[in-house]
């Protein structure tokens, strides 16, 4: 840095759009971003919830705007952003956070769970590139982050069909990538493991033991522990920010070693 300038954020002239942002990964990546400067549009169908972390963050006016939306309904996720953009100007950068578990074993799945699944994890995340898409496009490019898992390239039994979805996401950022990588848009993928969150806590509260449910989590990863979500929130700053501008259609893994494992 030339003595006497001043450092500018690493994501200083984003405009982003975060979707299940009230917790977890979401809230992370948005505070992360916030500390490099980006302006953020905050979305997640839990209003309430999103309105009380927003409140604590004490951000200015004019950099964040935040909305209930479901990304199910494409009406309302358009609306959302049209709006978001009204209050910090139209957005060049999106990371698909917001999903959900489906866990079963592939006959038990119910259709009202499977199109849940497929709903909420796929056709939520298609739902906001095609909205954020042609805003991109008119403003000459932008980054689109879509958070997978490593669900998208492992198969776990019983975790049924949380995994379709999840493969079909990455098929989603490789074509959009391809697609429209001469228009100045660039589409990558993060796939987490598993991530100290409030699913995974739930995940372990639903054995009958849940602390030997966590340890053996945690013995499954070569460092003896699992992510926070503060380190994928991380990742995904690098991922949308210009230091990896020819980066596209790529996936990062962050899982702490835990897939390699479970090739070998």
């Amino acid at each position: 840095m030339v003595r006497g300038t001043q450092r500018r954020g690493r994501l200083s002239g984003k405009r982003i759009v975060i979707t299940g942002a009230a917790q977890g990964i979401g809230l992370a990546i948005a505070k992360a971003c916030l500390d490099e400067e980006a302006s953020l549009i905050l979305l997640d169908r839990d209003g309430d919830l999103l309105g009380r972390e927003v409140a604590a963050l004490g951000v200015e006016e004019g950099q964040l705007f935040h909305a209930e939306a479901d990304i199910t309904e494409q009406t309302g996720i358009a609306a959302a952003i049209a709006k978001g953009a009204e209050a910090i100007g139209q957005p060049n950068a999106l990371i698909n956070n917001a999903g959900v578990n489906v866990f079963s074993e592939p006959l038990s799945i119910s259709n009202e769970e499977w199109d849940r699944c497929f709903d909420i994890n796929l056709k939520g995340a298609w739902n906001c590139c095609r909205t954020v898409l042609p805003l991109m496009i008119e403003e000459g490019g932008g980054a689109i982050l879509n958070i997978a898992s490593t669900h998208a390239f492992t198969i776990i039994p019983s975790t049924f069909p949380y995994p379709l979805a999840k493969h079909a996401l990455l098929g989603l950022t490789k074509s959009l990538a391809i697609e429209y990588a001469g228009r100045g848009v660039r589409v990558n993928a993060l796939a987490p493991g598993y991530v100290e969150t409030q699913k995974v806590i739930d995940y372990w509260n639903s054995f009958a033991d849940p602390k030997a449910a966590k340890a053996e989590t945690m013995k499954l990863h070569p460092q003896g522990r699992i992510a926070r979500p503060e380190e994928i929130a991380l990742a995904a700053v690098f991922m949308i920010s210009d230091e990896c501008r020819f980066m596209n259609a790529a996936c990062l893994t962050i899982d702490g070693g835990l897939s390699v494992i479970q090739h070998q």
